[in-house]
């Protein structure tokens, strides 16, 4: 253990038309150097998580995070970029320059903001996180291709409609008791698993219900050396971590199997000593609910192409053997692409120190974070354990 996450913040995903990129960062930056109770000159280095790629006019947007404080002046500030698993990869960035020794405290922040264009340039955007010289030409985008990857699903393994509901289901029904999720509304399985004018097919086999949404948000955290950390109001450590980036084209590698999801899983929980069993739970990457299927198996939970027992079962409900996305997941949170790792890591840390109000897992110690960019390209893992 060399690092640990000693405060946070966190704003309401969802549209937010009243909000800048710039606003958002300043907000939670503020808020989360507060929560550890330090000041602005206390931070020695920034990170920012931002995708971006046209989804706001303002590039090179590291150093806004320096609008937040005059005292951020002349602070290293970086911004780090790995499509949907941009926010992990900045908090991974965080966690490297504790274990240097080249900071004693880092600010991380993640931002989006995604709804201020038309819904088909968003797709033209997020479509830019797949292999464009393969997928460029998908209909649907980016849906489009988690589409085709669930009917390759189906075709090898049968027709997983019930199980993709029943992950839809249980999410939403999850986001309910999240103050920070864009749709609190418990859908319920019937709704999620019949097509309908609320509820049409968007992408081969995927419905509304099967995809995440598109949102405005930002999350922030800070972290710190074990040792300083020890003597914070609060503290949550990385027992272990990993980022394992597979090939972009598709047609380099089987995707249905998610290999990348995998390794990463395997070398995060080595590095903690802990086994998946012993996890209370786990915030994995459900952008579309064939993500969250194929991710049972590449965690090691069930073999592969049993995906859908561990939901059928009832093994991933908040009172199952292990509770997958007590928050309400991507699906119900929502999904602004460079907030989103950093909100799984603050959303694991409000559980590991009992402060998730009713998504509280009780008696929760020990947590994994799967954050995925791609289509399981960027894959990384993060294991919690809270310190105090």
């Amino acid at each position: 253990m060399t690092a640990a996450i000693v405060g946070w913040a966190h704003t309401p995903f969802g549209k937010q038309d009243a909000e800048t990129v710039e606003g958002l960062i300043g907000r939670v930056a503020t808020q989360a150097i507060a929560d550890a109770g330090l000041e602005a000159g206390d931070i020695d280095e920034i990170v920012l998580g931002h995708f971006n790629a046209g989804f706001s006019a303002q590039d090179f947007t590291a150093s806004l995070v320096l609008q937040a404080d005059d005292a951020f002046r002349f602070k290293p500030a970086t911004r780090v970029e790995n499509a949907c698993a941009t926010g992990s990869a900045a908090v991974h960035q965080g966690v490297k320059a504790i274990r240097a020794g080249a900071a004693r405290f880092v600010l991380v922040v993640g931002v989006e903001q995604m709804t201020r264009l038309p819904g088909p340039e968003i797709g033209n955007i997020l479509l830019k996180a797949s292999y464009l010289p393969e997928d460029g030409a998908t209909q649907g985008g980016f849906a489009g291709v988690f589409g085709q990857i669930a009917e390759g699903y189906f075709q090898r393994w049968g027709d997983q409609s019930d199980a993709l509901a029943a992950i839809a289901a249980k999410n939403h029904q999850n986001g309910v008791a999240n103050p920070y999720a864009q749709m609190r509304k418990d859908l319920g399985f019937d709704f999620c698993r019949a097509e309908s004018d609320k509820n049409p097919f968007v992408a081969g086999p995927l419905k509304r219900t099967d995809c995440s949404l598109v949102s405005d948000g930002a999350a922030a955290l800070v972290l710190t050396d074990m040792t300083t950390a020890l003597g914070m109001k609060k503290a949550v450590a990385f027992r272990g971590l990993a980022h394992a980036q597979d090939f972009l084209p598709m047609s380099k590698r089987d995707i249905l199997k998610f290999e990348g999801c995998s390794v990463a899983w395997g070398k995060a929980l080595a590095a903690a000593g802990v086994s998946l069993s012993d996890l209370d739970f786990v915030e994995t990457h459900d952008c579309f609910t064939v993500a969250e299927l194929i991710e049972y198996e590449a965690m090691g939970l069930v073999p592969e192409g049993q995906g859908a027992r561990a939901i059928l079962e009832g093994w991933t409900t908040k009172e199952g053997k292990l509770p997958v996305n007590p928050s309400g997941g991507l699906k119900s949170k929502g999904h602004p692409i460079g907030a989103t790792g950093v909100s799984m890591h603050v959303m694991t840390s409000m559980q590991l120190t009992g402060q998730a109000g009713g998504m509280q897992i009780p008696g929760a110690e020990l947590a994994g974070i799967f954050n995925m960019g791609g289509a399981a390209v960027a894959n990384y893992v993060s294991v919690l354990q809270a310190l105090k």
